[in-house]
Parts: C-alpha cells; sequence; structure tokens
C-alpha cells in the first residue's frame, strides 16, 4: 500500500495546488490512501466545510486537523457529522468530533488514521498526547494493523519521542505544524516511518504561507498585523510511505515536494 501524506495545506493557493497536482500525483506514484492536514486551509486559518469539501473533491480521503481546528465557526458542521474529519484525540471526553477514523478503500485493507497535538509550546493546552495516543492506537490495533499518526506540535523533540514510542506499533509517525519540511526520514528499527515535519502545501515565498512584510514589522514593532496568505512559489509537500499491507510495517518513506504552476 502506498500512502500519501500531505503537509498543512494554506488557504487558496494550498487548495489549488491539491486540487491540480493530487490527481497525476495518485497516478504518478500508485497512491492507494491520501491523508492531509487541512487546518489552515480557510484564508490560512481553520477550515470551513467548504475548503474541506473542495480537498475532498481534489482526492483527499481523510483530513487531519491541529489548534486552528476553533479558528472558523463552521468547524462545528465538520466535527458534527463528517466521518473523514479528524481533530487531536488528546481533546478531554466530551468535545464534538473524532481523534481517528478508519478508512478503508475496496481491494485494501482497513487504514487507521489518528490526529494527536503536542503540549510544548502550544496552545490551547490539551491532555497528555503521549497517553491518548497510546489508547487509541490499542483500540485501532484491534480492527487494523495499519495506522498513520499525524502529530501536530511545536518541539521536535516531542515528535521524535512519540514516534520511537510509536515504534512498531503504528506505520508511520509524521509531523506537522512548524510548516519547515525536515530532512530526517527515517524507518525506526520496528518498521515505523517517521518525519519530523512534512512541510506545508502552500506559498514558500512567505513567512511559513504568509505575505512577509507584515510578520517582519510584527517583529520589528510588537504592534498587531494582519498576517495575509501569500502567493509565490507554491509547492505541495509531504511524504510518501510504502506499508505491508499484512504487517503494517513501513517498507520505505519519501519526502514529497512538487511545485505548482498556475
Amino acid at each position: 500500500m502506498n500512502l500519501l501524506f500531505i503537509g498543512d495545506i494554506v488557504g487558496e493557493p494550498g487548495r489549488r495546488a491539491v486540487s491540480s497536482l493530487l490527481p497525476k500525483l495518485r497516478a504518478s506514484l500508485n497512491v492507494d490512501v491520501v491523508i492531509a492536514n487541512g487546518e489552515n486551509s480557510a484564508g490560512g486559518s481553520g477550515i470551513t466545510p467548504q475548503t474541506a469539501a473542495d480537498i475532498y473533491s481534489a482526492g483527499v480521503d481523510i483530513i487531519t486537523c491541529g489548534d486552528h481546528l476553533w479558528d472558523q465557526k463552521e468547524v462545528i458542521q465538520l466535527l458534527d457529522g463528517e466521518t473523514r474529519f479528524v481533530r487531536p484525540v488528546n481533546y478531554p471526553p466530551g468535545t464534538p468530533g473524532q481523534g481517528s477514523t478508519v478508512f478503508t478503500r475496496e481491494g485494501h485493507p482497513a487504514v487507521g488514521v489518528i490526529n494527536v497535538q503536542g503540549r510544548t509550546f502550544m496552545q490551547p493546552p490539551l491532555e497528555n498526547p503521549f497517553l491518548a495516543v497510546q489508547r487509541e492506537v490499542s483500540r485501532l490495533r484491534q480492527i487494523t494493523p495499519i495506522i498513520f499518526v499525524d502529530i501536530h506540535a511545536e518541539a521536535t523533540s516531542e515528535k521524535i519521542a512519540m514516534g520511537r514510542l510509536l515504534d512498531g506499533r503504528v506505520s508511520a509517525v509524521v509531523g506537522t505544524h512548524t510548516h519547515v519540511q525536515t530532512a530526517d526520514e527515517q524507518i525506526f528499527p520496528e518498521g515505523t516511518a517517521y518525519l519530523t515535519d512534512a512541510g506545508f502545501t502552500g506559498p514558500h515565498d512567505s513567512v511559513l504561507g504568509r505575505e512577509i512584510d507584515p510578520v517582519i514589522k510584527r517583529f520589528l514593532t510588537s504592534t498587531p498585523q494582519r498576517f495575509g496568505v501569500a502567493t509565490g512559489r507554491v509547492l505541495l509537500q509531504g511524504a510518501l510511505i510504502e506499508i505491508d499491507e499484512n504487517s503494517g510495517r513501513a517498507k520505505s518513506i519519501r519526502r514529497i515536494s512538487e511545485p505548482f504552476v498556475r
């Protein structure tokens, strides 16, 4: 099984890149399942039913989220009724939505997908991600050995620790949130693919997808600024993971960084 994970989709440029490039990537890379982080898809902050619909129609199977979950009030519609949408699993009991889901495509075994949010330098502070994710992994392994984890976190150490904790128990642990694609893709000793950050899908002539000048002005003056979504040099970034369908062990992982030309 080939699983493609797409890093944080930022605004309209990111959505257009996915819509244009994903069909070609699915064909050329023989992709079976596509997961994408969509927490910045609505104007660069949050997600709405409409931006989610754009992402699904482009060929994404499951959307994960993160700390910008609540930035758009319309997200409650996704939390209440969209089985293909996953928010961090370590929200308290009673929070709308789901922290994991199981996706099945005809001819392939089920794929468990978990979204978990780190606590170091992150807001809002959620429950212990290491405890929450272990409970969910134990539950999903009763259904399938193929499990993908999106850890949405700031601290590299927290992401690596999560990957090491889950080595041999999930197929892959890939980080999101920092929007900077790292070069540490690897297969851990017990068969779990790992990448600290998948990068982001959107405009890279920017500061993490936002217009450059307002961000610099904020740092220079410490005054509030409007951080609009940038437009230049759009890339689709993520990771392609090959997984053994019987054991759930990862066979390979490689970074993806595809330019989108309007």
